[in-house]
């Protein structure tokens, strides 16, 4: 498993009542139904948009359904290597990766629910819904210019050569993995930028983790942190390591550990 190094003060938070508790483990029993991880670095303007709109959702279910229970982990960081320690932190039966600038539509979650529902029965508790707007795509295109066009194909490409099969969008950030999914998936995670999605999913075609990719709806945020040229090189860069650092054994893959 990839070290993931953990300040000290990330060992704990304050519960309702101002009391300090460790924080749990991905591999110990769930106690919610959803956890909802953000990963947010910079994020003041967007990340209260979407907050509002995702828990104006998640009360009004839970007022709905007082069966439902819900927690939202925001991690203050950019780097995946962070929201790792967010997913590792998770209490949920299912756990949201959701991106903070709201790009998807929060309610959007039952769509990715119903994905993995059809996915049963899910083999030893894995499984995995993506959001994805490859439905889009042809209305995008019309927006882009030749380049940024040219650029998506090309990634597109090396995506499907190298890495990923069968996943038209790899890179929409609204994702739902059963808690046994994202344990065994982000424990063997290397990757810290942009990528990382791409791993994730390489790692789950690999341990054979059924996989249902779900239109959603998408909204283009002003604001993006990436510099078409310079982060289409990387991520580009970012495939080629992860096909040949499996390939040839220089990163393996975490061995089956079961939840407690």
């Amino acid at each position: 498993m990839p070290p993931h190094h953990q300040h000290e003060e990330e060992k704990f938070f304050l519960n309702a009542k101002g009391q300090k508790e460790t924080l749990p483990s991905i591999w110990d029993s769930p106690t919610k139904q959803l956890s909802v991880v953000v990963p947010s670095y910079n994020e003041e303007k967007r990340l209260p948009v979407m907050m509002d709109e995702a828990l104006n959702y998640l009360e009004k279910r839970q007022k709905q359904d007082p069966v439902f229970t819900y927690e939202v982990i925001v991690v203050d960081d950019g780097s995946q290597d962070q929201t790792s320690q967010g997913v590792f932190s998770s209490r949920g039966e299912k756990i949201l990766m959701a991106d903070a600038d709201g790009a998807t539509k929060f309610p959007d979650v039952e769509k990715l629910e119903k994905g993995l529902s059809d996915l049963r029965p899910w083999p030893d508790q894995m499984a995995i819904a993506c959001g994805s707007r490859a439905h889009l795509e042809k209305e995008s295109i019309a927006q882009r210019s030749y380049f940024r066009t040219l650029l998506m194909y090309g990634f597109h490409f090396l995506v499907w050569f190298l890495c990923v099969k069968g996943i038209r969008d790899t890179q929409c950030g609204f994702k739902l993995l059963t808690r046994e999914a994202a344990a065994r998936t982000f424990s063997s995670l290397h990757i810290e930028r942009w990528a990382f999605d791409v791993e994730l999913l390489y790692i789950a075609q690999f341990l054979k983790i059924p996989i249902a990719e779900v239109a959603v709806n998408w909204t283009e945020i002003e604001g993006s942190k990436l510099v078409p040229f310079w982060s289409w090189l990387q991520m580009g860069r970012d495939l080629l390591f992860i096909r040949l650092r499996y390939l040839l054994g220089a990163w393996k893959l975490e061995r089956t550990r079961k939840m407690s």
